[in-house]
This record gives structure tokens, C-alpha cells and sequence, in this order.
């Protein structure tokens, strides 16, 4: 998968990565949120090893720098609610972007598992 469309050189190429703003979420929104999602499912898109030295609990690691990230997200269930994150926000604004594409219903970490209240 190509990502170079997802460069962060300009502003509009920002914007084209970014999902859609009401999809980003504080940490707290985004912990109560998907607490109240019975259908939630929360995906960590960091790199394995990232995801080894610590995540929020319940998270499945789908790295978005591997290459069968669009082939996995192409499979998952488009019933349920997906609660992204990453390091920073950055990578999980992408993989939102791709998967709101492709009709699923996804809510952003913004400001990455820093921002998440444990």
C-alpha cells in the first residue's frame, strides 16, 4: 500500500490524511466512548514492537505499515465500531481516513495513547 499521499509536507495533504474532524477524540471521549460500544473493537496500528513494549488493553495490533494492512482492514466486521490509535494521532488519522472510505464507522485517538487515561 502506498502512502505517499499521506505525506505531512503541506497542509492539504494533512487534510487528506486526517479523517473526518467529529471523528477525532479527546482520551476521555475516546474511553468513554468505547466503553458505551458494545460492538467496539479497539485497533492499535503502531509497528509490533511498538505494540509489544505497551497498549491499552483488549487492543489488536494491525500495523499500517505492513503490507496486508489494506487486505486486513478490508476484512474486518463493518458492524462494529473501531476505536484507532497510535503513538501520536498521525498514523491512527490515516488508517481512519482509509477505513471511513471503506464505509467503516471509526473514532480517532487524538494525541496518540499519550493522551488515553489509563
Amino acid at each position: 500500500m502506498n502512502f505517499s499521499s499521506f505525506s505531512n509536507n503541506t497542509n492539504e495533504a494533512t487534510e487528506t490524511a486526517a479523517a473526518p474532524r467529529n471523528l477525532d477524540l479527546s482520551g476521555s471521549a475516546f474511553k468513554e466512548q468505547l466503553h458505551q460500544h458494545a460492538n467496539g473493537i479497539l485497533i492499535d496500528v503502531r509497528t509490533r514492537a511498538e505494540f509489544m513494549a505497551g497498549t491499552i488493553p483488549e487492543a489488536r495490533n494491525v500495523d499500517i505499515f505492513s503490507p496486508d494492512f489494506g487486505a486486513t482492514i478490508a476484512q474486518l466486521d463493518k458492524d462494529a465500531t473501531y476505536f484507532v490509535f497510535c503513538r501520536s494521532g498521525n498514523r491512527s488519522a490515516q488508517a481512519c481516513y482509509m477505513m471511513h472510505q471503506l464505509g467503516y464507522d471509526v473514532r480517532n485517538l487524538a494525541g496518540g495513547i499519550g493522551a488515553y487515561p489509563f
